[in-house]
């Protein structure tokens, strides 16, 4: 008679949450900083008086990161000492922290990236029109 009841494997599923969480969430600070770091380098070729005002960009992408790190602990600190977690609290485990910090982060590093660099072509032509 097998005494398995699904309950051992319940840490693994509310730990694949926490760490998909900062998967996503680096994921995005990732692309974000990497397609912000190359609008900056364009700003920096063709007006360097603003490269400090377009740094802002890089280092919002880099908070995305350390949100989902934040989370990370939270969540894993908080499945340590529960020792008796049932497959329902851990598949609440696996969702809330993928739908609510890992894609939202993911998603957010697009734009962000994609900020600085669409914003760098119109000032080169018109200094006034966006970051002064």
């Amino acid at each position: 008679m097998s005494t398995f009841s699904g309950d051992e494997t319940a840490p693994f599923f509310g730990f694949l949450g926490a760490a998909s969480a900062l998967v996503f969430s680096c994921m995005g600070a990732a692309y974000g900083t990497a397609k912000s770091g190359v609008g900056v380098a364009s700003m920096g070729v063709m007006r360097p008086e603003l490269v400090m005002k377009s740094i802002v960009p890089v280092v919002m992408a880099g908070v995305l990161g350390i949100y989902g790190l934040i989370m990370l602990l939270l969540l894993a600190l908080g499945l340590i000492p529960r020792l008796s977690l049932t497959i329902y609290s851990t598949v609440m485990h696996i969702s809330r922290p993928v739908w609510l910090v890992g894609l939202p982060d993911y998603l957010l590093g697009w734009p962000l990236g994609s900020s600085v660099t669409l914003a760098s072509g119109p000032t080169h032509n018109n200094p006034n029109s966006l970051w002064e």
